[in-house]
């Protein structure tokens, strides 16, 4: 069975992710989007938030998995039984940034193949911080992120807000 591992932090899951998992889910038997602790991020949506959002996205995707994982990946990968990885994507930026992690994922593990994917062209410019600032200061996301996600998002600004005693911006 072809097993493929797609990582991310997705805090919170935007339609460029999807578009990836869309497109990678006929290429593997099983893909496993896997929800992974980022230390060096601040999380707004805790891991089981960030794991259901995920699973009310790719729902429609029978082949699809959603996971979670702290650790290495490589480590994460080989308990699968994969030794592929599919990241996505967006900028020149973006492909500077996982090369380097996928030539560090190699050193530790040579069996494991890192495969990258650009998103869509129409949703190049959505990152999870950017849709994270628009939705803080009142734009519209509902055309960067999948249905209910939108609603999470404000959720969780009201919450910071009243944890922080803010009318205003946190």
């Amino acid at each position: 069975m072809r097993i493929g591992i797609v990582p991310g932090s997705f805090d919170p899951v935007t339609k460029g992710h999807v578009d990836i998992i869309e497109r990678s889910a006929p290429l593997v038997d099983k893909l496993v989007v896997a929800v992974f602790v980022n230390p060096g991020k601040d999380p707004w949506f805790s891991m089981a938030e960030r794991v259901a959002l995920l699973r009310e996205a790719t729902a429609h995707l029978p082949n699809v998995e959603v996971d979670s994982f702290s650790g290495l990946l490589n480590d994460y990968v080989q308990q699968r039984g994969s030794r592929l990885i599919i990241r996505g994507l967006r900028a020149f930026s973006d492909f500077e940034y996982e090369f380097q992690r996928a030539l560090l994922l190699k050193s530790q593990e040579p069996l494991i193949e890192t495969v990258f994917m650009m998103t869509r062209g129409e949703y190049s410019y959505i990152s999870s911080s950017g849709v994270k600032e628009l939705a803080l200061f009142g734009g519209n996301v509902a055309a960067m992120v999948p249905a209910g996600v939108g609603a999470a998002l404000q959720e969780k600004i009201r919450e910071r807000r009243q944890r922080s005693g803010a009318n205003g911006h946190t």
